[in-house]
Order: structure tokens, then C-alpha cells, then sequence
């Protein structure tokens, strides 16, 4: 789980990685036989047992600086991700985040490229960046059924991913995501919820040199159990 790439000199929510630090960690992955791919190719993969060697990048917000950072990056290496963005706030800053420098998000433009000519998994972020386990039913609707609306029209595709702004998700929010026509879902630790859509995920900072991103890894896997790529993982929880 990645956010931003560039300059991490004022960085209060640690949600920065800079351009050198992610193309060293990349580097690690590919040297040890690992690729990165989006969560759409990883998850149909694993649905065909054929997920062994790949890796599901993920770059949440739908930063700017994704397309003059990393991007490169991903080219270097030829990896693949999925890029979860914001079309309540195409063009827009971060003005979910009070501390902090205001850092600009992709335009509609900017999206286009990275589905079209970058050939990118473009998901849904939300509309705005709002904690959906806290939203009214018809705010909730709008976040994540008319998210997708919209970003299917912006790009030509069915859009199959969602990402939980702040990583919260409750079994109303994750029903919600299902009914809305989506594939899958990214949280971050969703713990009983975890399935298809409440996606656990690994944060990934400017911090993290080999040996971490290693520890995090083990650790990852004693702490999360393997997720089920054909349940329901709403219907799992319940069990």
C-alpha cells in the first residue's frame, strides 16, 4: 500500500516514499523473482492458482506525482499497479488531511493516460475521501455507487476495485460495496471482514529498506489469515 512518491521533508502522516526509495524496493522484489501487477490481475490470477510470484501494488489518493514519480519506476521494472483515485476531487489537493503540505491529485486527463496509453488499473477511492462506516445511507451510495459511475464513464472501463479511504469497513459498508457491482475491495487490517472485499493490505514507507519490508512480510502472514479469492467474505464473517 503506497500513496504518494516524491519529496518526504514534510511528511506528518508518513504516507510518502520517495522516487529512490521506491525504486530500490522495487528492485528487491524483482530481484528476488517477485512482480508487481494491480489487484484486478492478481486476484484473477489467484482465481486460476496462478498468483505464485506476484505482488499487488496499490497507490491510494490518486496523487499527481504518481505519474511524474512513479511511474517511471513501474516502467523500469515492468511493473504493473492499481491506482485508487478520487473523482469527487479530479484535480483537487488533500483537504481530508489538516496537517500537512496540500499535495495535488491526477486530473481527469491524467487519469485517461495512465488507463489508455499506461494501460493501469484505474479503482475507486470514493468520491471525496470520506470514513464510510460513518456516511448515511445516501451519502454512502453516492461514495461508492457513484464513484464508480463516474470513473467507468472517465475511462471507457468497468471499473472492478475499491479502496476504503482510511482503510475503515464495517459489514454495512462492505454489503454496500458488493451491491454496487464491484469485484473486490482494499482495507487495511479489516480483521474479521477479511475476504474479497475487506482486502487486507501492508503500508509501505520512506523507512522501509530491505530487511523491514522483509519483517513486514513475515509478519503480515502470521498475523492475517490467507484470504479466500472465491468466498464471500461477508458471508464468511458471519459464520
Amino acid at each position: 500500500m503506497y500513496h504518494s512518491v516524491g519529496d518526504c521533508s514534510d511528511d506528518p502522516y508518513r504516507i510518502t516514499v520517495s522516487p529512490d526509495r521506491l525504486d530500490r524496493q522495487l528492485g528487491r522484489l524483482h530481484r528476488r523473482g517477485l512482480r508487481g501487477v494491480g489487484m484486478a490481475e492478481l486476484l484473477a490470477a489467484g482465481a486460476r492458482g496462478e498468483a505464485r510470484g506476484l505482488v499487488g501494488l496499490t497507490f491510494d489518493d490518486g496523487y499527481a506525482d504518481f505519474a511524474d514519480n512513479a511511474l517511471p519506476v513501474l516502467r523500469r521494472w515492468g511493473f504493473g499497479a492499481t491506482v485508487f483515485v478520487l473523482p469527487g476531487r479530479l484535480g483537487g489537493t488533500n483537504e481530508w488531511d489538516p496537517l500537512g503540505p496540500r499535495k495535488p491529485l491526477l486530473t481527469a486527463d491524467g487519469i485517461r493516460r495512465l488507463a489508455d496509453t499506461e494501460g493501469l488499473e484505474i479503482a475507486s477511492h470514493g468520491l471525496t475521501h470520506v470514513d464510510l462506516t460513518l456516511a448515511d445511507d445516501a451519502l454512502l451510495g453516492a461514495e461508492i455507487g457513484g464513484s464508480r459511475a463516474l470513473l467507468s464513464e472517465l475511462t471507457g472501463r468497468e471499473v472492478q476495485g475499491m479502496c476504503y479511504p482510511y482503510g475503515t469497513v464495517d459489514r454495512r459498508v462492505a454489503d454496500a460495496v458488493r451491491a454496487a457491482g464491484y469485484g473486490y475491495a482494499c482495507a487495511i487490517d479489516p480483521g474479521p471482514l477479511t475476504g474479497v472485499f475487506a482486502l487486507p493490505r501492508v503500508h509501505i514507507g520512506e523507512n522501509d529498506t530491505s530487511w523491514r519490508l522483509g519483517l513486514k512480510y513475515r509478519l503480515a502472514r502470521l498475523r492475517r489469515r490467507a484470504v479466500p479469492l472465491t468466498a464471500d467474505p461477508v458471508t464468511e464473517a458471519a459464520r
